[in-house]
């Protein structure tokens, strides 16, 4: 079992509900103290985890949060979300709130946390989505963030290295408290589940899991790397639309 992160400080933005709690309580188990930072505290407080208000919008106020820590050894970049607003349906105002909550506020703590990463010879681990890398109707902002976040995590860790490992976890669909409100009940999350070559949409702690180990020393080389965690990623619709009969060819 690696141990390596017991001790040290870890800063999870968005760490108070959904795949951000399941991101802190994962550090809190490996033994980490970790501080959840977000604009309002959680409904439902994580065993293990401390709540630190912070608006990551306004960037001195992040500069004076980062500033005050004694240590920072991990920052998990996970706060973020769209609602679903097809482009024309809104003003650029509207969908430049979305990048910037999305990519400009990452940027913004990583930055602020910097010159405690540096001293600690520690990581960021950005949470990203596969909407940065696939079309994403109805969150076309929101897909673009993330797809300039993996951009900028790879540029991250060129610049900051040796001293400050930067990685991606590129998430697929996960089941969250408010799951429901985007798939429709359990019968639509259950088909939307069987879209998934694993069948299941993933949980809060698989994406903890993914999120502990890369800024664990079991991933010390790994740096400027986005690790997939969607379950198999999306089976292609034209394996379903086609009428070809799949057992021309096949040897009996």
């Amino acid at each position: 079992m690696d141990n390596s992160l017991r001790g040290r400080t870890v800063v999870v933005t968005g760490g108070t509900r959904g795949v951000g709690a399941g991101i802190a309580r994962a550090f809190a188990r490996s033994g980490a103290h970790v501080v959840a930072c977000a604009r309002r505290p959680p409904e439902v407080p994580v065993e293990g985890v401390e709540f630190a208000p912070l608006d990551l919008r306004d960037p001195p106020a992040v500069r004076t949060f980062f500033g005050a820590l004694p240590r920072l050894d991990v920052l998990v970049n996970n706060a973020g979300g769209a609602p679903y607003r097809p482009l024309a349906d809104a003003d650029p105002e509207r969908h430049a709130r979305v990048i910037e909550l999305n990519l400009v506020t990452p940027l913004t703590a990583s930055l602020a946390a910097y010159e405690h990463l540096r001293r600690a010879r520690g990581s960021v681990v950005m949470v990203g989505s596969v909407s940065g890398s696939r079309p994403s109707p109805g969150t076309a902002a929101y897909g673009a963030a993330k797809a300039g976040l993996e951009n900028l995590a790879r540029s991250m860790a060129v610049e900051w290295a040796p001293e400050v490992r930067v990685n991606t976890v590129v998430v697929g669909m996960v089941r969250t408290e408010l799951t429901h409100l985007h798939y429709g009940g359990e019968e639509g999350i259950a088909a939307v589940s069987g879209t998934v070559p694993l069948g299941r949409l993933a949980a809060p702690s698989d994406v903890g899991a993914a999120a502990v180990f890369l800024a664990s020393d079991a991933a010390a080389y790994i740096s400027g790397s986005s690790l997939l965690v969607h379950g198999g990623g999306e089976r292609p619709a034209f394996l379903d639309a086609a009428t070809v009969n799949r057992s021309v060819g096949k040897e009996e």
